[in-house]
């Protein structure tokens, strides 16, 4: 499971907003609130914006705004039609990146493609990626119920970052935080629990 919440995080912008599920089966927004702050930091999930399912979707973005935040993080709601629970939140200025990748996963474009059409609408200077940002995610395989078990995960973007200059491995090493996409524009240390 660890190298499919990874992907999952990378290339679709920590969300598939995909083939959203059927309005009988998109939980109430009070209760996609309540699940999607829990990747949250507990200090930050208060004032969280969050987004999810079920509604009028954003302008430039499949989701929806289910709460207005008051401090920089934007969490997202878990995807109703996805197998498996998955919730996250990342710092407002990562944002163009990642609703770029659920746009883009949205209109059904693969890993890669998604991967190439970021990179292309970064170099024109559609979306400018952090100096520094982090992510955290909360992934359980029996749902939001029984979270016994569920993994965490805080991910540290450093762009254009490499192994070498951070003295971390570019691959995964027991429990160790280890960097991932090193040199490129989303080089991100991950660090999971």
């Amino acid at each position: 499971m660890r190298f499919r919440v990874v992907g999952t995080l990378l290339v679709l912008g920590l969300q598939t907003p995909g083939a959203i599920a059927q309005e009988s089966a998109v939980p109430n927004p009070g209760a996609q609130v309540e699940q999607a702050v829990l990747a949250a930091p507990p200090s930050l999930q208060e004032g969280a914006t969050v987004l999810g399912y079920g509604g009028e979707a954003l302008k430039e973005d499949p989701l929806t705004l289910l709460r207005e935040g008051t401090n920089e993080l934007i969490c997202l709601a878990d995807d109703p039609s996805a197998p498996v629970f998955h919730v996250a939140c990342y710092h407002r200025s990562l944002d163009g990146f990642m609703s770029l990748g659920r746009r883009l996963k949205a209109a059904g474009m693969g890993r890669q493609e998604i991967m190439d059409a970021r990179y292309a609408a970064l170099q024109a200077g559609e979306f400018v990626m952090p100096a520094r940002a982090s992510l955290f995610s909360l992934s359980a395989e029996q749902g939001p119920g029984d979270l016994e078990g569920a993994r965490r995960l805080t991910v540290v973007y450093v762009p254009g970052a490499t192994a070498e200059e951070l003295g971390l491995p570019s691959r995964p090493d027991g429990d160790s935080p280890w960097l991932m996409l090193p040199g490129t524009p989303w080089a991100h240390i991950m660090i999971g629990r």
